[in-house]
């Protein structure tokens, strides 16, 4: 039986495809060789060279190219493959996927760029076999896929992170962050905190995690939402008194205007996870 392609696709485009911001419901793999910047969530990403981005669901992202280049593009619904139920094979969530603090692209050698070619190859011959065990053979390929990048990503991170003395205030901000985002959301109290001056604290931000704290706060509610909304099956009241605002109507415009989709359309179409279930067992 083939699969629906809302559930699972992969093919080859064009960078030409992607110069307008593009977001869906899916989980996204783009694995390319080229020069440009990426953009997601109007935030930039140079690149040159061979990449694999990920994108999660409702991330919005665009591709500048100096020159175009063909892109193999993969995508899949969290229906098809559940990232959160397979984290024990792969720790890909919060580190290649709803990764706020690094950037969400991984440069890669010409050896792993070839394999994850021949990969996506192969997931495309399985779909056109329409094979009873194919399903089962693209799950593999898929995860074989995030477990590499998820171990590229996690060298890279040990690699190319400044040393902590150079901002050894900054890099507390990120556990302050995740202590408070839900009762503090305004930059001052975290450069406070870290007792630097609000404009100071801006500054060190962009040059360590390339984004503004308010960007970064925003990001985090917003991350914790989307939890929430997929991984429970909690009332939007329920979620928007948990995540501190004064009620579902305020939460869903803050929603909407970040990810451009209302809470519970994103419920909707992104689903809620078997894991929702699993945990109340």
């Amino acid at each position: 039986m083939p699969i629906h392609p809302a559930l699972f696709t992969v093919r080859n485009i064009h960078s030409n495809d992607l110069v307008s911001l593009y977001s869906s419901e899916q989980y996204h793999v783009l694995i390319f060789d080229g020069r440009g910047v990426l953009t997601v969530d109007f935030t930039d990403y140079p690149f040159d060279g061979k990449v694999i981005y990920f994108a999660s669901p409702y991330q919005h992202f665009k591709i500048t190219a100096a020159t175009a280049f063909p892109i193999h593009f993969i995508a899949f619904h969290g229906d098809f493959y559940c990232i959160e139920y397979h984290k024990e094979e792969v720790a890909c969530n919060g580190l290649l996927f709803n990764n706020i603090f690094y950037t969400p692209h991984i440069c890669l050698e010409e050896s792993v760029f070839e394999e994850f070619a021949q990969l996506t190859h192969k997931l495309s011959m399985e779909i056109a076999a329409k094979n009873p065990h194919s399903i089962a053979v693209i799950k593999a390929y898929l995860q074989l896929i995030l477990a590499i990048a998820s171990k590229i990503k996690n060298e890279e991170l040990g690699k190319v992170l400044p040393p902590k003395a150079s901002h050894p205030a900054i890099e507390k901000f990120k556990p302050l962050l995740e202590e408070h985002f839900i009762t503090h959301r305004q930059v001052s109290f975290y450069a406070n905190e870290l007792v630097l001056t609000p404009s100071v604290f801006t500054k060190k931000s962009r040059e360590f995690y390339g984004k503004s704290p308010s960007h970064l706060i925003q990001d985090r509610v917003i991350l914790e939402a989307k939890k929430l909304i997929h991984l429970t099956r909690k009332s939007m009241k329920e979620i928007a008194a948990i995540l501190n605002f004064k009620d579902e109507h305020y939460f869903s415009r803050y929603f909407k205007k970040k990810t451009g989709i209302t809470p519970s359309l994103f419920r909707e179409k992104v689903g809620i996870s078997i894991v929702a279930d699993l945990s109340t067992k």
